[in-house]
């Protein structure tokens, strides 16, 4: 059975005015589909705000980061950008609201496991934030963001890989991307260890970007390891400034 959206209003901080304005945010395609009963049918469904959404969200989470770190270059900031809007990170804010619980889906799409896929809920979590948007000005939206993607928990050794961190959930793909905005080797990665019993064993791996920047970390499993490696890469660089920040 679908939960009452009203609940969803408590869980994201905010009470619509217009009930209806959350109500459409949760309708997907496959289900306005199936309700229309003629083509002139108006359209009905949560893509538009999807839409919307997807802007104001980057607007609000470009204007967070400059706020939070006021001396990092545009490369580092477009990196945390990425991770904090990518499919990813925002999957795992839907995850955390139960969003799929409060989605209108069609029957195909219900019986598809449609309340569980990525893609339909990061598009649902968007038009989420263009209603909020639409219903009580920025405001609202930016105390979600600041809360809910910004600020987002995430738990030691989660299917990512890594530790609590404010804005990064792949710190491999997040390394890449500086290393890439600073023109610097791709980072590479290697296992230098592995000790413990075959059903228990604990990883060792460096990361390394070009020969002046690497780490070596643990985890359970090398995945793990390489996350918390490519952080301790990461860390450094953005603590290093980029050549042409240096003094002459």
């Amino acid at each position: 059975m679908r939960a009452d959206p009203a609940t969803l209003e408590v869980k994201i901080g905010h009470h619509f005015r217009n009930p209806e304005t959350l109500r459409r945010a949760l309708i997907h395609s496959s289900h306005a589909h199936e309700a229309r009963s003629a083509p002139e049918s108006p359209l009905y469904d949560n893509q538009q705000l999807e839409f919307l959404g997807d802007s104001v969200l980057g607007f609000l989470v470009a204007d967070g980061l400059v706020h939070r770190f006021p001396t990092h270059r545009e490369g580092e900031l477009s990196a945390l950008k990425a991770h904090l809007v990518s499919a990813a990170h925002l999957y795992g804010v839907a995850r955390r609201l139960d969003l799929g619980a409060y989605l209108a889906l069609g029957r195909s799409e219900e019986m598809s496991g449609g309340r569980a896929k990525k893609t339909l809920l990061v598009d649902a979590l968007e038009a989420v934030i263009a209603a909020m948007y639409l219903d009580g000005g920025i405001d609202p939206v930016r105390r979600f963001v600041d809360a809910h993607v910004l600020d987002a928990p995430l738990e030691a050794d989660s299917e990512d890989g890594t530790e609590a961190h404010p804005a990064i959930v792949n710190f491999k793909s997040a390394l890449q991307e500086l290393a890439q905005a600073r023109k610097l080797p791709q980072p590479r990665y290697k296992i230098v260890a592995e000790r413990g019993p075959q059903h228990a064993k604990t990883f060792t791996v460096e990361a390394a970007v070009g020969s002046g920047w690497s780490a070596q970390a643990e985890g359970r499993t090398k995945k793990v390891a390489a996350q918390r490696a490519a952080r301790g890469v990461y860390e450094r660089l953005l603590a290093t400034a980029p050549p042409e920040a240096r003094p002459v």
